[in-house]
């Protein structure tokens, strides 16, 4: 359920991840089972025939309200809708149990909210092609072929050869990332590739504009992640108690701070950035993907910087992810 832990050191030093699973797809025998093994947060969903995969993100029946920004002023998406995790994705899971799949009903693994998750397994009993998705990235599937006793299926020694070559596939389009160039005034946050590969960095890092200009940030094409550029007093990964870092944090809950779902302004509006918006520099893009299971997500927001100075942003999901933008 992501990249091999053995290869994580590889792709650390290109700054990138692999949303796939390894290998990619597997053939048993009626029967069998399959054994998971969690190596990042990744989820296992296998819906009942002709399903689909489960929403990750779903409203909690609770409207916004209270939510001020740091001069005492109602954020816009007061009255909206709060979302969290599908509570489905929650406890209790089936990270070290077992479970028989028929094709009748969902499997549903669970998200791995612990620290150290327990691999689990699958019996399938029915032959067929079966599809399985991650519902934290759209995107992200892998199959399992059950065939029939008589019939043959791939040897170990294939396994591991289709499990390298998978590998060196992904990373080699991992270092190739690292040379992504945007478009003037346009910042990528992170970039993508082919078989889920995903750099997680600003492309690029450092942005030199004069006062006035308008920055793009967006989503990379092919990406299955969310991720947001956000600008605001405190690093959300170094300082977990600033104003950023109180933000990110309760992405890792069950409900979220609406500040770091929804963008800090209007949609369709162009905020003007200055190193007092909002009270303290505040601004969001607010959750930005690429995927039809969340419409109420764009794939891009823009900002004016109104201001000379230094504005550093970073993702709220992934808060080791950091780019600056100089204002001259």
């Amino acid at each position: 359920m992501g990249l091999p832990t053995s290869q994580q050191k590889a792709f650390g030093k290109v700054v990138a991840d692999v949303n796939d699973f390894f290998p990619h797809g597997t053939t048993i025998h009626v029967g069998d089972s399959v054994k998971f093994v969690p190596t990042g947060f990744h989820n296992v969903d296998i819906p009942r025939k002709g399903g689909s995969a489960a929403a990750l993100l779903l409203p909690t029946g609770q409207a916004v309200a209270g939510s001020l920004d740091a001069a005492g002023a109602p954020f816009w998406f007061n009255g909206q809708q709060n979302v969290g995790f599908n509570p489905a994705l929650g406890p209790p899971g089936l990270f070290g149990k077992k479970a028989t799949y028929t094709g009748a009903k969902r499997i549903q693994s669970g998200l791995p909210f612990t620290n150290k998750p327990k691999s689990f397994s699958i019996k399938f009993t029915k032959t067929g092609t079966y599809t399985y998705y991650c519902d934290l990235h759209p995107g992200m599937k892998g199959t399992v072929k059950v065939v029939s006793k008589k019939s043959s299926v791939p040897s170990a020694k294939e396994d591991k050869r289709d499990l390298n070559t998978q590998i060196g596939s992904t990373l080699k389009t991992a270092k190739k990332l690292t040379k992504t160039v945007t478009p003037a005034n346009t910042v990528s946050i992170g970039a993508s590739g082919s078989g889920g590969v995903e750099s997680f960095a600003f492309y690029p890092a450092n942005l030199n504009v004069k006062t006035g200009t308008t920055v793009n940030f967006r989503m990379s094409s092919k990406s299955f992640e969310v991720h947001t550029a956000t600008a605001g007093p405190g690093d959300p990964e170094n300082q977990p108690t600033s104003y950023l870092g109180v933000i990110a944090a309760s992405l890792q809950g069950n409900v979220f701070d609406p500040r770091a779902v929804y963008p800090s302004d209007p949609p369709g509006t162009i905020a003007a950035l200055t190193p007092t918006f909002h009270g303290n520099g505040f601004w969001n893009s607010g959750g930005l993907d690429h995927s039809s299971t969340t419409p109420q997500l764009p794939a891009s927001n823009s900002v004016t910087f109104a201001a000379p100075g230094t504005y550093t942003f970073y993702c709220m999901i992934h808060p080791f992810m950091k780019g600056t933008v100089t204002v001259t």
